[in-house]
């Protein structure tokens, strides 16, 4: 644990810069262009790269030493940093530079998630993978609730150039306590070597092993699900929100989504989880849904908290414990390639939810709840009618369909009884 506590806290305090800056960025591209559609580039040049080379980094991984791809991931991620700081120093940062950065850095995010996951078995003792799983959680959750309001802070005081430079000196702190540790060995060729394969072929073997796992083949479903329901409150929250509150409101309802999963976190780290996992995720998943569910009925801030603070409060102890099952189930020579598939099959679907999300909202379901709208006379007298109303309908639409289609796949015995079936590899 030792190793695995220095580790964590450097990458933690990595996440929180990388936080300072994404936030940073985005401030600046907005307040120089005015569009939302150029703000909503960066975060589809800081998903899509990571997507598409996820199945290859994964079997990158799982050939070359974890901490080293740590290491160079760290690395690559800071120079683009530096990049970055240069030509705004310079006075020549455009756009597309941005998009660049934010790229390439997906692009060795893609390269750090596997190797950082996958290495936990190798620290961890494997009674004490859900803490584990569930500090790392953690320090997401601390990255959200701690980098938009310390970035806040330091535009108003450094500029944009010092929260760069604040980001930088993370970096250097965790390349830092990856440099001062030694993970142990594990054996990662799992082909003879008259047996060699291609690096493409390796890379497909983490699909052909969760498809040949019927229960983690209905865990991804379960998970891809999931990231599109987030993925769609993403996109449309800060309307359905300012439709009847002000920007400040809306600030303390995301703030609450952040205290949730800082305290889920921390709860997880501390509990461990049920005994099966899958039992947990089952029923912290429908809590989920129900929250959204909840945001469709009324406009009522108080309520928005409430569903939020819960909502997120479940999402670290749904995916702790779903990487708990992972590490425990996958042999530790495929886990990076496995990590990755599940990755960018499951983070596939954030995009996807982006692209559908908004034309759902303002072409179908706002104008049937518009005054005049074609359901104005009968959902409208139950819901509502005015802006925002749609988007509530479409929110409780999907969650009884996502309800549905979750309760289905939990009673497939296969996923149900999941931790019993598979044997530990550890």
């Amino acid at each position: 644990m030792r190793v695995f506590l220095i580790v964590w806290f450097g990458q933690l305090i990595s996440l929180i810069g990388s936080g300072l800056t994404n936030f940073a960025l985005g401030v600046w591209v907005y307040q120089r262009t005015g569009s939302v559609t150029q703000f909503s580039l960066i975060l589809l040049f800081g998903l899509l790269p990571s997507i598409v080379v996820s199945p290859i980094a994964g079997a990158m991984v799982d050939r070359w030493n974890r901490r080293w791809c740590m290491i160079l991931s760290d690395s690559g991620a800071g120079v683009t940093t530096v990049a970055i700081a240069l030509l705004l120093v310079a006075g020549n940062l455009q756009l597309w530079h941005i998009y660049l950065a934010v790229g390439l850095s997906s692009v060795f995010k893609a390269f750090q998630l596997p190797a950082y996951t996958a290495s936990t078995s190798l620290l961890v003792p494997k009674e004490q993978l859900p803490r584990a799983n569930g500090m790392v959680q953690s320090a997401q959750a601390c990255a959200q609730l701690l980098s938009p309001l310390l970035a806040g802070v330091l535009l108003g005081i450094i500029q944009l150039e010092g929260v760069i430079l604040v980001d930088f000196a993370t970096f250097l702190f965790a390349l830092t306590t990856l440099l001062l540790v030694r993970f142990p060995d594990t054996k990662t060729d799992v082909v003879p070597k008259e047996e060699k394969t291609s690096l493409w072929q390796e890379a497909m073997e983490g699909s052909t092993y969760i498809f040949g796992c019927p229960g983690l083949l209905a865990l991804l479903i379960v998970f891809a699900l999931d990231n599109f329901v987030a993925g769609t409150v993403e996109a449309l929250l800060t309307p359905l929100v300012l439709s009847f509150t002000s920007v400040t409101v809306l600030g303390t309802i995301q703030s609450m989504g952040g205290a949730g999963m800082l305290i889920g976190s921390v709860a997880i780290s501390i509990w461990g989880g049920t005994k099966p996992l899958i039992r947990g995720i089952f029923a912290f998943d429908i809590l989920a849904h129900l929250c959204i569910l909840a945001l469709g009925w009324r406009t009522d801030a108080t309520l928005f908290s409430l569903a939020m603070f819960l909502f997120f409060f479940s999402v670290p102890i749904i995916n702790s414990s779903v990487f708990t099952i992972l590490l425990r189930k996958v042999p530790p020579a495929i886990q990076g390639r496995v990590f990755a598939t599940m990755q960018a099959l499951a983070l596939s679907c954030i995009p996807l939810a982006y692209v559908i999300a908004g034309p759902l909202a303002d072409r179908i379901f706002e104008p049937l709840m518009a005054a005049d709208g074609l359901l104005a006379g009968s959902i409208g007298q139950i819901l509502g009618v005015g802006p925002g109303r749609g988007i509530g309908l479409l929110f409780i639409t999907m969650e009884i369909i996502a309800i549905l289609v979750t309760v289905s796949i939990y009673r497939y015995p296969r996923l149900w009884f999941i931790e019993r079936e598979l044997p530990d590899v550890i």
